[in-house]
C-alpha cells in the first residue's frame, strides 16, 4: 500500500514540475518574442528620424515622396519630435484631450522622454529629440503572457478541485459500502453467537468462561454497531468527554502490552460534548493501538484534556519512533502505513469520524522522529 500512495504522490510532483516548466518556458519565448518586436519598433522609430532630419536638412536631390511615406509610415507607435527646449515640433499617433492642452503637451513629453529617447543632430551645433512609447501591440503582448498563465492556472485549479472533489466522492462510497457490507456480514455470525450462549447457559458450563464469551460477543456488536453508523447521521447527544476517554482506555488497558503505560490527566470537572460516545471510543482506541504500534509494545502513551473556552483540546502522546514533519498530513491519507502488514485505514477513519460525525478537527501537533509522536483533537463544546 505503501508503495502504490508513494508512487501517486511521485506523480503529482512531476506533473506539477511539468507544468511550472511548461509555464517558465511560455514565458521566456514570449520575452524573447517581445525584446524582437520592441527592437524593430525602435529600428523603424530610427528610420522615423532620419527621414526626419533629411527633411529638415532640405537637400534638394531627395527623393521627398519616398521620405513623406516614411514619415506617414508609422500609424501605431506614439511619437513627438522635439527641440533642444522640449517644444513639440512634430508628433505622430498622440489623442489630445479637448481641455488643458498644453499642460498635456508638456506632461506627454517627460512621459515619452522617461521611456525612450534618440538624438537627431541636424547640423551646425543643432539637435532634435524624439521621444517615443511602446506600440498598443506591444503593450499587449508584454500582457499576454501573464493573462494566459493566470487563465491556465485558473483552469488547471478548477480541473484539480473537480477531480479532487469527485475522488472525495468515490472515497466516501467506498468507505460507506465497505462499512454496512462488515456490519451486514457480522450480523448473522453475531445472532449465532449470542444462541451459543445462551444455550451453553443451560448446560454444565464453567461461568467465569461464560462471562468472558459474553463479553466477546459484546465487543462484536459495539464493532457491528460502529461500521452501521459510517455513512449515517448518527444523533450526538451530550457526553463528559473525561468519562468517554475513561472507558475506552479501561478496554483497551487489559488488551495491550504490560510494557505500555497509559497516564491520563483529565478535568476533574465535567465537559460535555456533543458527539456519538462509541464513534468516539473508536477514535480513542485507534489513536492508542497506533501508539503502541510506534512503540513496539513498550512505552509511555500520555492523554491530556485541556478545556477552552469554547471547544476541549485532547493531546495524545506517545514515545515511539516519530513521525517526519513531511509526512503530518500524509499519515491521515487512506492506504498509508509502515507497517508490512495493514491496510492504513486507521488514522484515515479517526479524521473521518472527528472531522465528518462531530465537526472536529485532528491533526499531528508535534513529533520529532526517535523521540514521539503527539496528536491533538479539537472538539467544540456543548452550549450552556
Amino acid at each position: 500500500m505503501k508503495s502504490i500512495y508513494d508512487s501517486r504522490q511521485l506523480l503529482k510532483y512531476v506533473f506539477i514540475f511539468t507544468a511550472i516548466l511548461i509555464a517558465i518556458a511560455s514565458v521566456v519565448v514570449s520575452d524573447s518574442l517581445i525584446k524582437n518586436l520592441a527592437q524593430e519598433e525602435r529600428q523603424k522609430i530610427e528610420v522615423w528620424a532620419d527621414a526626419t532630419r533629411l527633411i529638415a536638412s532640405e537637400d534638394a536631390a531627395l527623393d521627398m515622396s519616398l521620405v513623406l511615406k516614411i514619415i506617414q509610415g508609422n500609424t501605431s507607435i506614439p511619437v513627438v519630435l522635439c527641440n533642444d527646449k522640449d517644444s513639440i515640433l512634430d508628433e505622430k499617433n498622440i489623442e489630445y484631450p479637448e481641455k488643458d492642452v498644453e499642460a498635456f503637451k508638456k506632461a506627454k513629453v517627460e512621459e515619452l522622454k522617461s521611456k525612450n529617447t534618440i538624438v537627431i543632430d541636424i547640423g551646425d551645433g543643432t539637435y532634435q529629440y524624439v521621444y517615443y512609447d511602446d506600440s498598443t501591440i506591444l503593450k499587449r503582448l508584454l500582457v499576454y503572457p501573464y493573462a494566459q498563465l493566470s487563465i491556465v492556472f485558473v483552469f488547471i485549479l478548477i480541473a484539480f478541485l473537480a477531480l479532487a472533489s469527485t475522488k472525495k466522492a468515490e472515497q466516501n462510497k467506498v468507505w460507506v459500502g465497505l462499512s454496512k457490507e462488515t456490519a451486514h456480514q457480522l450480523g448473522t455470525p453475531i445472532s449465532s453467537l449470542i444462541a451459543w450462549v445462551e444455550y451453553l447457559k443451560t448446560k454444565d458450563t464453567d461461568p467465569s468462561l461464560l462471562n468472558e464469551m459474553e463479553k466477546d460477543v459484546k465487543r462484536l456488536e459495539t464493532i457491528a454497531e460502529r461500521f452501521s453508523k459510517i455513512g449515517s447521521n448518527p444523533d450526538p447527544v451530550p457526553v463528559d468527554i473525561n468519562n468517554s476517554i475513561r472507558s475506552a482506555l479501561s478496554y483497551m488497558g487489559t488488551r495491550i502490552s504490560s510494557k505500555v503505560r497509559i497516564y491520563t490527566h483529565l478535568s476533574e470537572t465535567p465537559i460535555l460534548v456533543l458527539m456519538n460516545d462509541s464513534l468516539f471510543a473508536w477514535v480513542i482506541e485507534n489513536l492508542t493501538k497506533n501508539a503502541v504500534d510506534a512503540m513496539e509494545g513498550q512505552g509511555e502513551i500520555t492523554f491530556q484534556v485541556e478545556e477552552r473556552e469554547k471547544n476541549v483540546r485532547i493531546d495524545i502522546s506517545d514515545t515511539g519512533k516519530g513521525i517526519p514533519k513531511s509526512k503530518f498530513k500524509t499519515v491521515f491519507t487512506p492506504g498509508y502505513t509502515t507497517k508490512k502488514r495493514g491496510w492504513g485505514l486507521g488514522l484515515s477513519l479517526v479524521k473521518r469520524i472527528i472531522e465528518s460525525y462531530h465537526g472536529g478537527k485532528i491533526f499531528v501537533k508535534s513529533s520529532e522522529v526517535g523521540k514521539g509522536t503527539t496528536f491533538r483533537i479539537e472538539l467544540r463544546k456543548c452550549k450552556s
